[in-house]
C-alpha cells in the first residue's frame, strides 16, 4: 500500500491535483505565523544587553540560514529518488527547490552583512561559515545555470541531481564551521542537546519564525512546483483540458 502510494506521489497530474486544495490553507496559516512570529519578535522583545536592537535581524536572518541549508538536502533527495526511480516529478521539486534555495541563501547573506556591519564593524569578511554560505548559494545558482543551459530536460536532471547529491558535503560543514575553525560568527544559540545560549522571551518568537518559514518553504515550493509541471507538461492532454477551462 505504502509503495502504491509512493508511486502516485510521482505522478505529475496526481501531485497537482491534490495540492490544489492544500494552497489556499497553508498560505493562510505562513501569513499567520510569519505576522505574528514577526511582530512578537520586533516587537515585543526586549532589547540584547550587547547588541541593543540590532540583533532582532535574527528573525530573518536564522530562519532563512536553516532553510537554505535544509532547502538544500530537499534538493538532493529529490534528486537522488529521480536518478533512482526515474521519477519526473522528483526532478521538478529539485528544480524549484534550487530557485527558492537561492533566494533563501542570498537573504541569510544579506541579512548577515547587515547584521555584521553594527555588530562586527564590517559588511564582509571571509570568515569560515559566510564563505561556505556563499558556496552553498554557487551551488545552487549552478544548478539552476546547468538545468537551463542544457538543451535537453533529461540531461540536464541527471547532471543537476549528480551536482547537488555532491554539494552535500557543503552543508555539515557550514553548521560545524563555527566550531572547527576560529569565526567571528558566534555559535548556535538555541541547541538541541546541550544547553541554549539564548533567553527564552527572545527564544520563542524565533522558534515560532523557524517554524513559520519551514511551512512557507512548503507552500513556495509546492507553488513552483506546480507551475514547472504545467510547463513541462503543457503537451500533454490534461494540462491542455485544464487550461480550456480556465
Amino acid at each position: 500500500m505504502s509503495w502504491e502510494w509512493f508511486h502516485r506521489l510521482g505522478s505529475p497530474r496526481w501531485f497537482y491535483e491534490k495540492t490544489t486544495a492544500w494552497l489556499p490553507w497553508l498560505g493562510a496559516t505562513c501569513v499567520v505565523m510569519l505576522v505574528g512570529g514577526a511582530i512578537w519578535g520586533l516587537g515585543f522583545t526586549p532589547e540584547d544587553a550587547k547588541q541593543g536592537n540590532s540583533f532582532r535581524i535574527i528573525y530573518v536572518h536564522v530562519p532563512s540560514s536553516i532553510l537554505a541549508m535544509a532547502g538544500y538536502y530537499v534538493m538532493a533527495i529529490a534528486g537522488a529518488i529521480g536518478l533512482i526511480w526515474k521519477m519526473k516529478l522528483s526532478f521538478v521539486v529539485m528544480r524549484s527547490a534550487a530557485t527558492i534555495g537561492a533566494g533563501l541563501t542570498f537573504l541569510s547573506l544579506f541579512t548577515g552583512a547587515v547584521w555584521g556591519m553594527p555588530t562586527w564593524g564590517t559588511w564582509w569578511e571571509w570568515d569560515a561559515r559566510i564563505m561556505f554560505t556563499f558556496i552553498l548559494l554557487l551551488l545552487y545558482l549552478g544548478i539552476i545555470v546547468l538545468h537551463e543551459a542544457n538543451p535537453s530536460k533529461d540531461a540536464a536532471d541527471k547532471v543537476c541531481a549528480i551536482l547537488a547529491l555532491v554539494g552535500t558535503v557543503n552543508v555539515p560543514i557550514i553548521y560545524k564551521s563555527v566550531d572547527w575553525w576560529y569565526s567571528l560568527h558566534q555559535p548556535a544559540t538555541i541547541k538541541v542537546t546541550d544547553e541554549s545560549t539564548i533567553a527564552a522571551s527572545m527564544a520563542y518568537p524565533l522558534i515560532v519564525m523557524i517554524v513559520a518559514y519551514y511551512l512557507t518553504y512548503s507552500w513556495a515550493l509546492i507553488l513552483h512546483v506546480r507551475a514547472e509541471i504545467l510547463l513541462r507538461e503543457r503537451k500533454t492532454r490534461w494540462v491542455q483540458d485544464l487550461v480550456a477551462e480556465k
